[in-house]
């Protein structure tokens, strides 16, 4: 593929590739189409005229000068099943995206839903603290006293981030959350996506038409006829690659399924860039205004300053990392999940910057895209 050298590049593809993930697609969109309305109201170029001596004016700082890393993004898929009255949003599925100090290379990897972890009182939800699963965190962030029926996405990412801090040791610089119609729309606004489904599927939540499957007559699971998604190159649309990325009742269990949502996400990065979508605002009003308010940004800077000061990244610098773990607890009394240590260890280069010589030691843990 062809792609944009120099500064063109650096301007229209690096804020989609910046974060690189699905769930700031749609800030980084954003910041094209400001960086875009600006040049605007600029208007055109005037005529070129013989120069005259003036003041040198003083040099202005480009956005994202005083970005320095290493960055870390923390960013959530969010069950929150509006369709059922007073649902607490869980966190479905945890990334963090780690940019080392030179801001040109970027590690992808996932947390299990089900790690057990300490998370913190949180007096905004009256929540005193615990030990349990990570998803919980979002739920339990989320509560707003006296207003049981009107979870707070806000508040149950700020109580998931500081969990996520508490237990990996890295310190959250900006983060999003994405509902499941969100990323359905997000999908279907760019096309669909090409991945390659590396085991065979069965969902347990759509028939094969896309109609989500009846609940079993018993109260548990469900009934009808599955979507299948056979091994093979394939080319998945919204409700499709949201399903796909959802099982985890599958060979791999939760593992595999953070493995697949990090190959989706590469996935949609690569279409972004294959058809140069930064480049055309009509396709960016159309991605923007799909997203609505399913999409919430987090975090310190502006996503135009992050967009400009990782300059030098692109998508095949982006690696995808799938870090181990097993169950704690057996049977009726399993409790979550844990990573294995050298998932851990991973953790621990990552705040060394040691991370590359840390993963030629551990090639296995590279995730193939």
């Amino acid at each position: 593929m062809t792609q944009p050298t120099g500064a063109a590049r650096r301007r229209w593809v690096l804020p989609v590739v910046l974060l690189a993930v699905v769930v700031l697609v749609a800030g980084a969109l954003v910041t094209i189409r400001l960086v875009g309305d600006e040049q605007a109201q600029r208007g055109p170029s005037a005529p070129t005229v013989a120069p005259t001596a003036s003041p040198t004016p003083s040099p202005t700082a480009p956005p994202g000068a005083g970005i320095t890393g290493p960055l870390n993004l923390l960013l959530v898929g969010v069950d929150t099943r509006v369709s059922v009255p007073g649902w607490e949003p869980h966190a479905d599925s945890v990334l963090v995206l780690h940019v080392p100090a030179g801001l040109d290379r970027a590690y992808l990897f996932s947390l299990p839903r089900d790690l057990l972890v300490d998370i913190p009182a949180y007096p905004p939800s009256g929540y005193r603290g615990g030990r349990t699963k990570l998803t919980q965190a979002m739920t339990y962030g989320s509560r707003v006293p006296g207003r049981p029926k009107q979870p707070s996405t806000p508040q149950g990412y700020e109580l998931l981030r500081s969990t996520v801090t508490g237990y990996t040791g890295l310190r959250i610089d900006a983060g999003a959350v994405i509902t499941f119609a969100g990323f359905d729309r997000l999908v279907d606004t760019l096309g669909g996506v090409d991945i390659y489904v590396d085991q065979r599927v069965v969902s347990i939540h759509r028939k094969p038409d896309g109609k989500h499957r009846d609940p079993a007559p018993s109260g548990g699971g469900y009934v009808g006829p599955q979507m299948v998604y056979e091994q093979g190159e394939r080319h998945l649309n919204g409700w499709q690659a949201l399903d796909y990325a959802r099982q985890r009742y599958i060979t791999g269990g939760d593992y595999a399924r953070q493995r697949h949502q990090q190959q989706l996400i590469r996935g949609l990065v690569t279409k972004i860039l294959d058809e140069d979508l930064a480049r055309q605002p009509d396709r960016v009003e159309q991605v923007v205004a799909a997203l609505g308010d399913t999409l919430t940004y987090a975090g310190g800077p502006r996503i135009v300053d992050f967009a400009y000061a990782l300059g030098g990244m692109s998508v095949d610098r982006i690696t995808l990392v799938g870090l181990p773990g097993s169950g704690v607890g057996k049977g009726s009394a399993y409790q979550g999940e844990q990573l294995k240590p050298v998932g851990r260890e991973f953790l621990t280069a990552l705040k060394a910057g040691d991370v590359e010589t840390f993963l030629a030691a551990h090639p296995e843990l590279r995730v193939k895209s």
